[in-house]
């Protein structure tokens, strides 16, 4: 089976793609996951999969798990691995507007990462067209919670990789046309201040300000960073009335590691920074963790299967570790061969100007089916 012979078609892509885009899915609304989660799984059932749901908790949405049918079924096989969630806000769709222009066509969700996981759709309808068998049973595990650093689905996730041999993650690819064959180690906080209330007319000085310690130790959390081990702070909340010194203040911190004993070392300094000072407290707890994923033999072989493709399709593909977590640090750090950035070319994730390259539909689809009816 030649790939380059299958009838992809990147405007039919982009019309089915075009719903999924526009059935807006942020992290925190688990009902609109829910409703991306849907569409997902009827097109799946349409192309014969066995759809099982299974409940989402900690307020998030739910899992989709398709398995498609296979002679060899329950066999370990292929695990497709995406996330339905993206960062944007229900209501982004009216300032990113879904639009082409040219070869680029933008909209939230749609390089991270809606794209990828359709064109992996589009690759098993493509060989099942075809009347192509894959040599391996095909599951797809569409979540909902990668964005926030997968809290409620890792379990599922780490148990669905254990029962394949290859683990497949079409999130975006590299801006090279490379893929990711490892990831940096990311860990979350949580942190918390704690001052003492007064009038801010009346009795500032009386006071003692948890909006103010946490900007002195957002300074110094920034200024962590070294080479080896990133540190951020991306949310912070605080305050209720503005005559009033404010009593409590809430963040949370990303630290990002290309080693994981480098990780370890951030998270003792940001845990360290617990403690009391001018009567404010001050109060770092661990969250979520992704392990660092460093490639390993199996992982490097299904890379060279992936490149011996692309040649063949006329395309060269590098590879290279990535920082940003995604769920292929866990299946990657379990030992099994997993290879990521299988999804679309294009641009500024997480922004109003969202785009993906719209060849690049077709060649990472071509490339997804080549991969599927070639392993065992």
């Amino acid at each position: 089976m030649n790939p380059a012979n299958l009838p992809f078609d990147s405007e039919a892509m982009l019309e089915g793609l075009r719903s999924w885009v526009e059935c807006e899915s942020p992290t925190w609304d688990a009902n609109a996951v829910n409703r991306m989660l849907d569409i997902a799984a009827r097109d799946m059932a349409i192309m014969g999969a066995t759809i099982e749901r299974i409940a989402g908790r900690q307020g998030f949405g739910g899992v989709i798990r398709a398995r498609f049918p296979h002679p060899k079924q329950g066999e370990p096989g292929i695990l497709i691995a995406g996330h339905m969630d993206t960062v944007h806000p229900v209501g982004t769709i009216e300032k990113l507007k879904w639009r082409r222009e040219g070869n680029k066509c933008y909209g939230p969700g749609i390089y991270d990462m809606k794209g990828g996981n359709y064109l992996s759709l589009e690759a098993i309808r493509q060989l099942a067209r075809a009347a192509f068998t894959t040599p391996l049973p095909i599951t797809v595990l569409f979540t909902p919670d990668e964005e926030v650093g997968t809290p409620s689905t890792r379990d599922l996730i780490e148990a669905e990789a254990a029962r394949n041999k290859y683990v497949l993650v079409p999130e975006p690819g590299r801006a090279d046309n490379g893929v990711t064959t490892g990831r940096y180690a990311i860990a979350r906080f949580n942190l918390e201040a704690t001052g003492r209330p007064s009038h801010a007319g009346a009795r500032l000085s009386a006071g003692r300000s948890a909006i103010r310690e946490m900007a002195r130790q957002i300074l110094a959390i920034d200024a962590m960073t070294t080479d080896d081990c990133t540190f951020s702070v991306g949310v912070v909340h605080g305050g209720q009335w503005v005559n009033c010194v404010a009593t409590t203040a809430t963040g949370e911190a990303l630290s990002m590691a290309k080693r994981q004993a480098d990780l370890d070392r951030g998270v003792e300094r940001m845990l360290a920074l617990s403690g009391t000072t001018n009567d404010v407290t001050f109060k770092v707890t661990r969250g979520v963790t992704r392990p660092v994923w460093e490639p390993d033999a199996g992982t490097m072989a299904l890379y060279e299967k992936a490149r011996g493709i692309a040649k063949s399709l006329g395309t060269e593909l590098p590879h290279a570790s990535s920082g940003g977590g995604s769920d292929g640090n866990f299946t990657g750090a379990m030992g099994i061969p997993t290879l990521d950035g299988l999804g679309v070319r294009g641009g500024n994730g997480h922004t109003l100007e969202e785009f993906i390259e719209v060849d690049s539909l077709v060649e990472r689809g071509r490339l997804m089916a080549g991969l599927l009816a070639t392993l065992e």
